[in-house]
This record gives C-alpha cells, structure tokens and sequence, in this order.
C-alpha cells in the first residue's frame, strides 16, 4: 500500500475503515469501555472523550487510532502508539487496544484493522508490529496465530503505577 491508500477509507461491505477524527471519542471510549468489561475490568476506565481528543488530536498526538464505522456507529476499533527498537535503529507500532463490538465479530473488521497498520508499519520501513494479549484469552491468541503473529513468551510485562510510580518518582536522599 502506498501512503495514499494507508490513509484512505476503505469499505469492508457496508463498513468504513478509517483513521480516526474529531467527534469520534465517544464511540471509541464506548469501545474502550466494551473492551473493559470483556476483560473483567469494568471499572478500570477512567478515560474521558476531552482526554482522548488531546491524545488523539491535540496539538503533538501521542497515540493514534482507526475505526470502523457501519451505519454511522463505530464498531471496531485499534489504538496506537509507536515504539522505537535501540537494535534496530526503527519505530514499531505498538497496538494498545483491538476491539471488535461482539455483534460486529467475525465480519473481518479485526483482520482489516490489522492488515491497516501493518501497512502503514510496511511502507513507514518500520521492523515490527506488536501486542500484548490476556493468558485467558484463547479465541484472541488462536486468531491472532491464525495471521502469523508469535507469542514473545520469553517476554514479562512489567509495570509501575500508583503509589509505587509516586514512590519511585520522589527524590531519594
């Protein structure tokens, strides 16, 4: 794909997928909030549609996102960010979020978001397209094995927030 067909909205049947606008953070924290209370957190969102306008669209975006859209609803959705490789000497795309509205599932939405980014990966000479996904989440990990995609098991998440993010934010001494 070259950079005009990347960026051009492209119909999936009676779908349109297409990078995100303005006027769209409602549907997508809709999605976001769908997402949540697949993965038993449904309290966890604390995002707001004004955060995600600054994020997605602000003056410096640090996260981007696609959509699909049918019948003026979006149903699916991707959120981005890219990451860089020190090996490689490359950014990457580093998928935060896929989600497909579960009537909306098995319409190939999650596959042509999917292929959308690493198109843009492609053509952008980016070394790398990644993920993170749930143990617990079979009918994910076996769709994502289904297009190639290899669990980097040797990998462990680690993360600092809250209380331990301010504590080790504060100046020792």
């Amino acid at each position: 794909m070259t950079s005009a067909e990347t960026d051009a909205p492209a119909r999936i049947g009676d779908a349109v997928l297409r990078r995100a606008q303005p006027g769209d953070e409602a549907g997508i924290l809709a999605c976001i909030q769908a997402l949540a209370d697949y993965e038993h957190e449904p309290d966890a969102v604390k995002n707001t549609p004004e955060a995600l306008a600054a994020a997605l669209f602000g003056e410096v975006p640090s996260v981007f996102a696609h959509v699909v859209e049918r019948g003026g609803e979006i149903v699916a959705i991707a959120i981005w960010f890219l990451n860089y490789s020190t090996w490689n000497g490359t950014n990457g795309i580093y998928l935060e979020d896929l989600f497909v509205k579960e009537s909306e599932r098995r319409s190939g939405f999650g596959r042509a978001l999917l292929q959308r980014l690493a198109a843009i990966a492609v053509e952008r000479g980016y070394e790398r397209f990644e993920w993170s996904v749930l143990d617990w989440n079979t009918p994910s990990i076996a769709f994502y094995r289904s297009i190639g995609a290899i669990g980097m098991d040797e990998w462990t998440v680690q993360r600092v927030s809250g209380d331990a993010l301010t504590a080790l934010a504060a100046p020792r001494g």
